[in-house]
């Protein structure tokens, strides 16, 4: 039987907008209240999955969420008509409106916490929607992010669906932002490693003191009970707390793996020694390659800066593995000689290719945020949702549907005009027919 890693990425929705809401994550702070272009952001996005399946890799699309996000907007007093609800919102709370109307579930990354199979007690890819409690704007998507999860992975044969943890700051979950797995091939048994930010019930442990720790303890503890995890196959590490203050709002800024190789910055845990050790422990007999970038090759800014380690690590068909990195990384030089050097290193990292994800990235969003991870075999795979499948035909029906339903520049000012709610509705209501995923918005029940 095959065993694959897909990658699932986050289709940049109609209404990407810089409106600068992720307090902590440096890119999105300082691009905010910039003009964005959704249909620029969408293209690039496709550009990338179309570039992994063309390197050979399966490669899948989630639908994103329905925005502007009324219901809520209804919940929090305002109200009469969309068009009335909007206008209310727009002068007297505009920080609320702009929250309402993110684009950021495109970060699919965020979007849940994935076991495969061969790591589950019962044998099943098991699934947990990120409650994303940390940000207001976040905190919206778990419900919608569940039933689209179900809408691509049908079958309950192969695949258990988890409700998002309780809605509460002590069960903050960010989702595979800071889950990793490591393992010698995708169908053997793995380590799962949790990357959490601070302890909620127990605050005599370290946290950072200026920018929040969006993962609790508590909660990595629970998906890992939750998907039926041996506590063998588990490693929990506390991020660095002086990292997340520098800007690194989350793991899969600072450190990234990919079945033997972990790729990660000097500065990204807190016992980083404590915590290899229990890993190289736990992952048993086979290779198990530890890549450290010094600080003093590559300061924290400057992996902040280019998102060196938000990129992804593929296993290409040749089993040489690739980086895909943004073009940031080629155009910071500290980042980009250090890139050059490893793919000398000896390690199975043997290429780089850079993707031009600008949009993204101008909101704090790098290649490796754009994408949900899912390990597969052969029949997990036939259940998928075929129509959620990249091949040449999606990518160019896809993008014809952008350029049928999106708009080239995106301001502030647009967020009251009541024809982008319009427009929003059509063009998903066009893409659940694509991606065959039945009525998974509230404006379709």
């Amino acid at each position: 039987m095959k065993h694959f890693e897909v990658n699932f990425d986050g289709l940049v929705g109609p209404t990407h907008n810089y409106a600068g809401l992720s307090y902590g994550n440096v890119a999105s702070q300082n691009n905010a209240k910039e003009a964005s272009n959704p249909r620029e952001a969408a293209k690039q996005g496709l550009v990338k999955m179309k570039a992994l399946t063309d390197l050979g890799m399966v490669q899948g699309v989630l639908a994103p969420q329905e925005r502007p996000d009324l219901a809520t907007l209804r919940r929090l007093g305002f109200s009469g008509s969309d068009a009335r609800v909007l206008e209310q919102a727009a002068a007297q709370a505009p920080a609320v409106l702009a929250a309402c109307y993110s684009a950021s579930s495109m970060w699919t990354a965020n979007a849940a916490t994935v076991s495969p199979s061969a790591d589950t007690m019962d044998g099943r890819v098991h699934f947990t929607p990120a409650n994303l409690t940390n940000k207001f704007h976040r905190s919206l998507e778990p419900e919608v992010t569940g039933r689209i999860l179900r809408a691509v992975f049908p079958d309950e044969r192969h695949f258990s669906h988890h409700t998002h943890l309780p809605e509460n700051d002590h069960f903050g979950d960010e989702g595979a932002a800071n889950h990793t797995r490591l393992c010698s091939h995708y169908g053997h048994a793995g380590v799962e490693l949790f990357v959490y930010g601070r302890s909620a019930f127990d605050l005599s442990r370290p946290a950072p003191t200026r920018y929040p720790a969006r993962q609790t303890l508590e909660a990595s503890q629970a998906i890992a009970r939750l998907h039926g995890l041996d506590e063998e196959n588990c490693v929990f590490i506390q991020q660095n707390p002086a990292v997340i203050d520098q800007g690194v709002f989350h793991n899969d800024v600072i450190a990234v793996g990919n079945q033997n190789v972990l790729f990660f910055h000097q500065e990204a845990f807190l016992d980083t020694q404590g915590a290899l050790a229990e890993v190289r422990r736990k992952f048993g007999d086979g290779e198990l390659h530890f890549i450290e970038v010094p600080t003093a090759e590559v300061a924290v800014q400057d992996a902040v800066r280019s998102y060196l380690f938000n990129t992804q690590i593929l296993t290409l068909p040749s089993g040489e593995m690739a980086i895909i990195a943004p073009t940031e990384c080629r155009d910071t030089p500290a980042v980009s000689r250090y890139l050059d050097k490893l793919v000398t290193l000896g390690s199975p990292i043997k290429q780089v290719h850079f993707m031009d994800v600008k949009q993204s990235m101008r909101n704090g969003g790098g290649p490796a945020c754009l994408r949900l991870r899912v390990a597969l075999n052969d029949n997990e795979l036939a259940a998928v949702n075929q129509a959620c499948l990249m091949n040449d035909s999606l990518f160019t029906r896809l993008n014809q549907w952008v350029d049928k339903h999106y708009r080239d520049r995106l301001s502030f000012d647009d967020l009251r005009d009541p024809a982008l709610v319009t427009e929003s509705r059509a063009a998903l209501d066009e893409l659940t027919q694509i991606l065959k995923l039945g009525a998974v918005y509230p404006f379709q029940r």
